[in-house]
């Protein structure tokens, strides 16, 4: 029997891999825990592929390294390990030690040379070696007995590997590097000489010294630039062998531990316990006590049956606010999963039968494309049980494909199940399905769960909410990628045109992921009856009003928009003239790097940052500073930036998406992106089409009226300052709203020490900006530079403000303090954001913490209110008749099509609803406009 692989581990490669890579997880106390836990996790998942291998964690030492005396600059480059990620060294090796893995960290040398020596010994004792690891350098070492491993893409690599990857063999991969340098450790190489360059040397003339000593062929190799290489080579020599040996990993490194004395321990049992009690890895303690016999054992399982017999069974799971554990509660879960592909009536009618007894089921549709309203069906897939799930393919289109069942068919048996609304379903994303399938005349309802929401719900902070994003998290599973069965790039397929045998489990598998991710985080959200409240009340119902709005459309008008492009071009052009002659030469304005030799180099403006590369920065901050100082050049360029970028988003781009079918701009929006509940919009995106110039009121002109129609937005009035006004409770600003004053002119009127009849414009302005200023935790500095003033002064305006509503600031300081102590803000509604840096060692990351805490709440809140009057508007008018349909939601507007003789009943009736999104102790305000335009009726 052959001995198995030794499997040794990058530790560090792990370590920077996990902290970057996954979501940022604290402790209660505000110790970050993030990367402990993705290191554990892949440490914990390479066990099960590797049941029987000893496995070796190696990690670099602190201290410089015999690389450090050799080259100065090696990894000089490199930014500071950041203070998060320090903190979780220790706690990680303590970990790594006592489940039971072989440790090594040796000082003086870097882990890939302990790594480089065991594979050595390994290699003559003829033993086979798996080093896991992300880091290329590590190709030099493979050979008959060493691979490498990516964990990252579950991807193994032999010698064969290598020169498929890097075109070259493992024994050349050393000087690969030594001639093209490396970044990331700062080794220089020769300079000019890249990759390809590189390459075509070596698979030319062989390795670095055959290179040298033949230095007069070089000129004739098919490698461009190969006339003056020869002389660069040369010139470059000495740095060209010391970068070889600063790449070399070195295989005779002194070790306490050889490869026969390392054995896998026991875990220690207590160490751990106490460990994961410090780091609140709940179930990892639960999964200790179960081991101990301490804990019952049925704790965390999972009955085959639970979707079906109960809506709401699930495994016990842990708090997801901060190390939300993703050990999975069925470990054969994956393996065991049974995907079924229906090509026959009766195996139709067998799962027919089964989903309409089901107290709940999971669906999800395959289409041809990501866009719901031109997406074909190409089959849909179901599960009602953990499991098991099952796909039904109706329009694949491939050559050879195996005859499927009548789409039409199909699609009527379903329909009564899919409209019924007392039939609960779940989804991912359900608002897609619901689009797609509305397309064929089946009306969707009773869609009473959505995970992606759910997750969201949950903790809108702690993960994107993507399938494969919350498999991976709650889970633990590695779902099927879509990549993985339709390839990538310009040769990637559609759907339909997936052979049955890989798409079918792909799709099926999509459901079976749905039900069981439900499972479990429905039962997080029923622990905390505020978020279960917001998902029901809010999230859920919004969910099929969204989708009636993202299919109704917006109507525009090609041609102004054309002529507005032509216009647009006109000024970009004229601006360019004028860039040109104040830098005294053309350049490619959208070019940083020529920009900034026009800015620094030529124009010699003062560098007031620079990029993460050490370049002066030219990004739209530094130019508005430089602006602000009295530079021209800086000026043109904003407006050139801004107008660009208006006609390549909007007039140019809006015409091309008008949907051939309808007509109409199908814009997409996403309940399930911003921290805070805002919904965002996509292709295109409403929420940027800017208000306060004049050439985004045009485009704006282009949202038009069908004829006999006119369009209505109504918009909340100050809607983020009146829920400041409740929250902080305070008395200035509870009696300005209630009497309906200005209230910008009524803090003029206080911050200024003037009569309210004596307010300014100006000063208006200003106190406009400290109102809005405050909300979003602008400082005496950002505040300065709003309104034009010094620091002091912006300094005694907010002190004057404080003094004057002392209410608010003691909001802020409660809410900061609340923030601090259980992690996360709340909105009026109960629903979190979570707060991951508000106990950030670094000050600058904390205060900014401490800002989206103030105003998340706010912001929150105005969204919560707008997604309920949503809700309401929609049943309203489904109820009236009225001919009057919502076309858009951007911010705290809607905009509503109504037909011309129904605007005053439109009107009568939605301004009341609006108004009683929330009941707050200042009147929430409702103001309407009409017009045969967007911009109009603004």
């Amino acid at each position: 029997m052959s001995q198995a692989p030794l499997v040794l581990v990058d530790g560090s490669s792990y370590l920077y891999r996990a902290f970057h890579a996954l979501p940022p997880l604290m402790t209660s106390t505000g110790v970050p825990t993030g990367a402990v836990k993705g290191v554990l996790n892949m440490l914990r998942s390479l066990q099960k592929q590797y049941p029987d291998s000893v496995i070796t964690v190696i990690f670099d030492a602190k201290g410089p390294t015999f690389r450090d005396e050799l080259f100065a600059e090696y990894k000089a480059q490199r930014p500071r390990m950041p203070d998060d990620l320090r903190v979780q060294i220790e706690p990680l090796h303590e970990c790594v030690k006592a489940m039971g893995f072989p440790f090594l960290c040796v000082e003086g040398v870097e882990a890939d040379d302990v790594i480089g020596t065991l594979a050595r010994s390994s290699t003559l004792a003829e033993r086979d070696v798996v080093v896991s690891t992300g880091d290329k350098d590590m190709a030099q070492l493979v050979n008959g007995h060493v691979s490498l491993v990516n964990t990252m893409y579950n991807t193994k690599t032999d010698s064969a590997g290598v020169v498929e990857k890097f075109g070259i063999g493992p024994e050349l991969i050393i000087d690969y590097l030594a001639l093209m340098g490396d970044k990331s450790d700062n080794i220089p190489g020769v300079p000019g000489v890249g990759e390809k360059t590189a390459l075509g040397l070596l698979v030319g003339l062989g390795d670095m010294d055959a290179i040298y000593d033949n230095i007069d062929k070089v000129a004739s190799l098919p490698i461009r630039g190969a006339k003056t290489l020869g002389a660069k080579l040369l010139e470059h020599r000495e740095m060209a062998y010391l970068s070889r040996k600063l790449a070399t990993i070195k295989t005779d490194v002194e070790l306490e531990l050889d490869i026969e004395q390392m054995r896998m321990q026991e875990p220690q049992d207590e160490i751990l316990m106490e460990l994961y009690q410090r780091l609140e890895f709940k179930s990892w303690q639960d999964e200790i006590r179960r081991r101990s016999g301490a804990a019952s054992n049925n704790a965390n399982t999972v009955a085959p049956s639970s979707a079906a017999d109960d809506l709401f069974a699930t495994p016990v799971a842990p708090d997801a606010q901060s190390n939300a554990d993703t050990e999975p509660t069925a470990a054969e879960a994956e393996s065991q999963a049974q995907y079924h592909t229906i090509l026959t009536d009766q195996a139709f009618a067998d799962w027919l039968q089964r989903l309409s007894a089901a107290k709940l089921f999971a669906f999800d549709t395959e289409t041809t494309s990501v866009d719901a309203q031109q997406a074909r069906l190409v089959g849909i897939s179901f599960a009602v049980a953990e499991g098991e799930a099952a796909y039904v393919p109706l329009a694949h289109s491939y050559m050879g494909v195996p005859e499927q069942l009548d789409k039409k068919k199909v699609l009527d048996a379903l329909r009564p199940l899919l409209e019924d609304p007392a039939i609960s379903k779940v989804c991912q994303n359900g608002k897609y399905d619901i689009n797609v399938l509305a397309r064929y005349e089946i009306a969707v309802q009773g869609v009473r769960f959505d995970t992606m929401l759910e997750s969201y719900v949950l903790n809108s902070t702690a993960t994107r909410h993507d399938m494969d994003s919350l498999a991976l998290r709650y889970l633990n599973r590695s779902t099927i990628r879509f990549e993985d069965v339709a390839g990538k790039g310009a040769k990637q397929l559609t759907f339909d045109q997936v052979d049955l045998t890989i798409a079918g489990p792909y799709a099926a598998e999509d459901a079976e992921i749905t039900l069981c991710l439900h499972n479990r985080l429905i039962k997080e959200l029923q622990d905390i009856p505020p978020l279960l409240d917001v998902l029901d009340s809010i999230e859920i119902p919004l969910m099929p009003v969204l989708a009636r709005i993202e299919r109704c459309g917006a109507l525009v008008d090609a041609h102004l928009l054309g002529q507005q492009s032509l216009e647009l071009a006109e000024k970009l052009t004229e601006l360019e003239r004028q860039t040109f002659a104040i830098a005294g030469e053309a350049f490619n304005l959208a070019s940083p790097k020529q920009l900034g030799v026009v800015l620094y180099e030529k124009l010699g403006l003062p560098i007031l940052a620079k990029t993460a590369k050490g370049q002066p920065s030219t990004a739209e901050a530094v130019l508005s500073e430089l602006a602000e100082q009295g530079h021209e050049l800086p000026v043109l360029l904003m407006q050139y930036r801004s107008l660009s970028k208006l006609k390549s988003t909007y007039t140019d781009r809006l015409p091309e998406q008008i949907n051939p079918l309808t007509g109409r701009i199908h814009t997409s929006y996403h309940q399930a992106v911003t921290a805070t509940g805002r919904l965002s919009s996509s292709d295109p995106n409403l929420q940027n089409i800017p208000i306060r110039s004049a050439e985004g009121r045009r485009i704006r002109q282009a949202f038009i009226a069908p004829k006999g129609y006119k369009l209505l937005a109504a918009d909340y009035s100050q809607i983020e300052l009146r829920i400041m006004a409740h929250l902080a409770q305070d008395a200035g600003l509870l009696e300005a709203f209630r009497n309906d004053r200005d209230v910008h002119k009524a803090t003029a009127s206080e911050v200024f020490s003037v009569a309210l009849d004596e307010v300014s414009s100006d000063q208006r302005r200003s106190a406009k900006a400290i109102n809005f200023g405050l909300i979003y935790g602008m400082s005496a500095h950002g505040l300065a530079k709003q309104i034009g003033c010094d620091r002091g002064q912006a300094q005694m305006y907010m002190d004057r403000y404080f003094a004057r509503y002392p209410g608010v600031l003691d909001y802020m300081e409660r809410t900061r303090q609340q923030a601090s102590e259980q992690g996360y803000v709340e909105t009026l509604f109960g629903r979190r954001l979570y707060l991951p840096d508000i106990k950030a060692k670094n000050a600058a990351i904390r205060k900014g913490a401490e800002r989206t805490a103030i105003n998340a709440p706010m912001q929150g809140s105005a969204a919560d209110i707008i997604k309920r009057a949503m809700i309401k508007v929609d049943e309203w008018l489904a109820e009236t008749g009225l001919d009057a349909r919502v076309i858009m939601q951007v911010h705290d507007e809607l905009v509503l099509e109504v037909r011309e003789d129904q605007v005053d009943a439109l009107r009568d009736g939605l301004l009341p609803l609006m108004s009683a999104g929330a009941t707050l102790d200042v009147p929430l305000i409702v103001e309407a406009g009409v017009g045969d335009n967007w911009d109009q009726a603004h």
